[in-house]
């Protein structure tokens, strides 16, 4: 029977801001906040953590995860994700259909959202998804020290801007022949929608931390056994 499993891919090798896998983000480390969140849906046969870290490691396996050693060839800065998650397929003894790529550094997000996109993913028969947000800022080019507008006119109003959206790595949802091709996001990929302040949060300087850490104690007075589902 063909499964769907989550994956969470976390290094211990942030430069920027170090162990940041690990710190404690409303009671319980960042990565738990994934690992609690794809356990909530019954529809993910299991959670596995690709890591290099011991202390990750530890971690993950304390909240149920699964965890897969991953080499150090693939726990480089330039390594892109895919090969995490494709080394996970082909570590594994299991027939997965189904992947859910969670970022630790995005550890806050609706709970409805996986269920919604799931749903969609399942019904439409796409062959992958992936959030996005709609941008509201007026955006330009610097040329020879010349702004040069990008999707607007000088003195045209923000509420009339044409919609741009960005990809905002709340969730990604990808068939598994797909990523053993090296591929998350397809040609046809569903873009499906999601405004929402979570949507703001990617974790990777102190400053990014903070702002997390106010959403948290904001949204929720403990998240010791729940995580960041709101």
């Amino acid at each position: 029977m063909s499964k769907t499993i989550a994956i969470i891919p976390a290094r211990g090798g942030s430069k920027r801001l170090p162990k940041k896998n690990i710190k404690l983000l409303g009671e319980i480390p960042l990565i738990a906040h994934s690992i609690l969140y794809a356990q909530k849906h019954d529809f993910i046969n299991h959670v596995y953590v690709s890591t290099d870290n011991i202390e990750i490691k530890e971690i993950a396996l304390e909240y149920g995860a699964k965890v897969i050693d991953r080499p150090e060839i693939l726990s480089g800065d330039l390594v892109p994700t895919v090969s995490a998650l494709k080394h996970v397929l082909e570590t594994i003894d299991e027939d997965v259909e189904n992947v859910v790529l969670l970022q630790a550094t995005n550890p806050l997000r609706p709970i409805e959202l996986l269920e919604n996109a799931f749903q969609i993913f399942q019904e439409k028969k796409y062959e992958s998804l992936f959030t996005v947000s709609q941008n509201h800022h007026k955006l330009g080019k610097i040329n020879n020290n010349k702004f040069q507008p990008f999707n607007y006119e000088i003195g045209q109003r923000s509420q009339d801007l044409e919609p741009l959206y960005y990809e905002n790595g709340l969730l990604y949802i990808t068939k598994a022949k797909l990523i053993l091709n090296d591929v998350i996001i397809s040609k046809n990929a569903y873009p499906y929608q999601i405004n929402h302040i979570f949507a703001t949060i990617d974790i990777d300087t102190q400053e990014d931390f903070e702002y997390a850490e106010y959403l948290v104690g904001k949204h929720t007075p403990n998240t010791s056994q729940e995580g960041s589902t709101f």
